[in-house]
This record gives structure tokens, C-alpha cells and sequence, in this order.
């Protein structure tokens, strides 16, 4: 609806992941990075851990589309709470392979016949779990046993994992001791601050044929900013119905007071309490995570610290430049009064 009112080729914003609108932000460029040092490794697990919305399915999808099909077979897994039996039989599936009323030796022995049949071609196997934090502790020993198998010194299974914060809470727990030492690299993936998120709404309407109209400004940036916590899925979101109203109130330029409205009629939708305000649910999701972390979990704390400074950062923003509106009013006045 709203690409033809604005001469757009495409939805910017659609929220199912699609490699082609993947933005190089500092900490995806980052992850990334890992991701492709684990890969040239081969083996071991690489973590990589996000809030909800922050992008980690989005790095699958640009892994996948970066990955060559000849050196890699790759296959990804979306879990849920499933035992160690159950796992194995959705990596079965995964890779193509029979599952369905076979014993857990069978699925063992067809899995490790897939894995050599593939290292005899000269290709390499990766398996990638999305939303990890979903495997209970027993689940994630046995992608470890997997990684067990080699021929000649070499695995041959490597595996991805991603998920939320509570992923690496099961990982730090008792009992993971030796899936710990299987891991090579890990990450922690936050959310945009308020100059990587213009420059992603930027880019993802520039992919699509975006000639500034609408044109937005800066108070729209830094109430985008303010609304989501620079969180892309929750970005998203808004930017995409922020389109649409604005293609119904025939809006050439888009600032700070449509994107309040468009938030708040979003939160109306969800339920959220007015006295909340929009980016409250976020705040209190990290606080739950930190509170429930183990004490040694000070990564986890100064992600919170750090995503708090941010609001307030954003925060600054927006007042300093109202501020600075208000003494250009004044002087404006004063002029005026002084007969200018």
C-alpha cells in the first residue's frame, strides 16, 4: 500500500529475516566476524547471545547466504524445550535424513554416516541452532557428543549456537564444564544506538528506491530511538506502520509527533499499560535477565548498564535539541522586542 504512495520497490521493513537488508552495525559486524573465524576453525561451538528482537536470526540468514555450497553443508534448527533424544531426531530432519520411529543408537549411526559420507566429498557439516536458550542442558551435551566425531584429527560436525541471555546462564551452569571448553568464541549482541539506528532506517529504505520522501528528521530519528531502545525487530515495526500512516495522512515528511503516535497506537494494540510508557517492557526484560543471572554473570549487567546508558544518551539527544529550538525561539524574540 504505502510502497506505491512513496515510490518504493519493496517493503523496507518486512520483519521475516532476508540477507539482503543485513546491516554491518558494530556489533553484527562484530558477531559476524566470529561466525566467519568459526567457520575457517572448524570445529568447536561458537556462542552467540542477544536480547529478544536484536538480530541473531538475521546473522543466520546472511551466514547462509555467504556460505559456499561446494566446502559446506549447513542446516539450521530452530529449538524448542526437546530432550537429548528429540534433538537428535530435529538435526535428523534437519539434514534430510530419516527420523521417524528410530532408536537413538539408529539416529546416531545415520547421523555419523552423514557426517563422513560428507568429509569423503571434501565438505564440511554445520548445524546452527537458533534460539538455543530453548535446550534444556542434557540437549546441548548431546550436540557436544556429536562433536565428538573426527577422522583424521579433524570434526565432523561443527555447530552455531544463538539465543537469548539465559543461554549462556545454561551454559555456565554446573555439569557444562566440557561443552564450555568446546567453545572457541562467544558474543554478546546489543542493541543499536541512536546514530547505527538512522543510519539502518537509512539503509534499508535506500535498498528499496527511497529518494528522502517522506523526508524524516531528526526528532523523528531520536523518537524512533526512544520507542524501540534500538532494538531492530521492535524498529521494525514501528518504521513499518510509520509508512503506512504516513501514506494515509499523506505525509511527506515524517517527525517526532507521528512516530509517538504510531508507538503509542501500538502499544494500545498490544495491551501494554499506559503507565509504562514504550521502551519500560524492555528495560524490565533486561532487569528480569540480570536479576536472575548467576553472580558471576557481569557481562550480563553490563549489557543492562550499557542499554540503560543508551536511553539515556537518547534521552540527551532529544533535549538538548529542544533545548537549543527553545533559545532560537527566544532570540527570535528578543530581536522583535529590540526592534530588529
Amino acid at each position: 500500500m504505502y510502497e506505491d504512495f512513496y515510490n518504493l520497490s519493496n517493503k523496507p521493513f518486512q520483519l521475516s529475516p532476508d540477507a539482503r537488508f543485513f546491516f554491518n552495525s558494530t556489533g553484527h559486524n562484530r558477531a559476524m566476524a566470529y561466525l566467519r573465524y568459526g567457520l575457517r576453525q572448524g570445529e568447536g561451538f561458537i556462542v552467540i547471545t542477544g536480547g529478544i528482537g536484536t538480530g541473531k536470526t538475521m546473522l543466520v540468514s546472511n551466514l547462509f547466504n555467504e556460505l559456499d555450497e561446494e566446502n559446506v553443508v549447513a542446516a539450521q534448527l530452530v529449538s524448542t524445550q526437546i530432550d537429548e533424544e528429540e534433538v537428535l531426531r530435529m538435526i535428523s530432519a534437519s539434514f534430510g535424513l530419516a527420523h521417524e520411529n528410530l532408536s537413538k543408537s539408529a539416529l546416531l549411526r545415520n547421523l555419523e554416516a552423514f557426517f563422513r559420507a560428507r568429509r569423503a566429498e571434501g565438505r564440511r557439516v554445520l548445524l546452527v541452532v537458533d534460539e538455543a536458550q530453548n535446550l534444556p542442558p542434557r540437549s546441548i551435551e548431546e550436540l557436544r557428543m556429536l562433536s565428538n566425531y573426527q577422522e583424521d584429527g579433524q570434526a565432523l560436525l561443527q555447530s552455531f549456537l544463538l539465543g537469548q541471555l539465559e543461554l549462556k546462564q545454561t551454559l555456565q551452569g554446573a555439569g557444562m564444564e566440557q561443552v564450555r571448553q568446546r567453545i572457541i568464541a562467544g558474543y554478546h549482541l546489543r542493541p543499536l544506538d541512536r546514530q547505527e539506528l538512522q543510519a539502518y532506517v537509512e539503509h534499508r529504505l535506500a535498498l528499496v528506491g527511497w529518494r528522502n520522501d517522506p523526508a524524516l528528521s531528526e526528532d523523528a530519528f531520536d523518537a524512533m530511538f526512544s520507542a524501540t531502545n534500538g532494538v531492530p525487530r521492535r524498529l521494525n515495526n514501528l518504521c513499518d506502520r510509520l509508512l503506512l500512516y504516513g501514506s494515509i495522512e499523506e505525509l511527506h515528511e515524517i517527525r517526532d509527533s507521528h512516530v509517538s503516535t504510531v508507538a503509542e497506537e501500538i502499544a494500545e494494540e498490544v495491551g501494554q499499560n499506559e503507565s509504562e510508557g514504550p521502551d519500560k517492557p524492555v528495560v524490565s526484560a533486561h532487569r528480569q535477565s540480570s536479576a536472575g543471572a548467576q553472580p558471576g554473570d557481569l557481562e550480563g549487567r553490563v549489557a543492562l548498564l550499557e542499554h540503560e546508558v543508551q536511553q539515556l544518551r537518547g534521552a540527551l539527544i532529544k533535549n538538548r535539541r529542544l533545548m537549543k529550538q527553545a533559545i532560537m525561539m527566544q532570540m527570535e524574540t528578543d530581536d522583535e522586542e529590540d526592534g530588529f
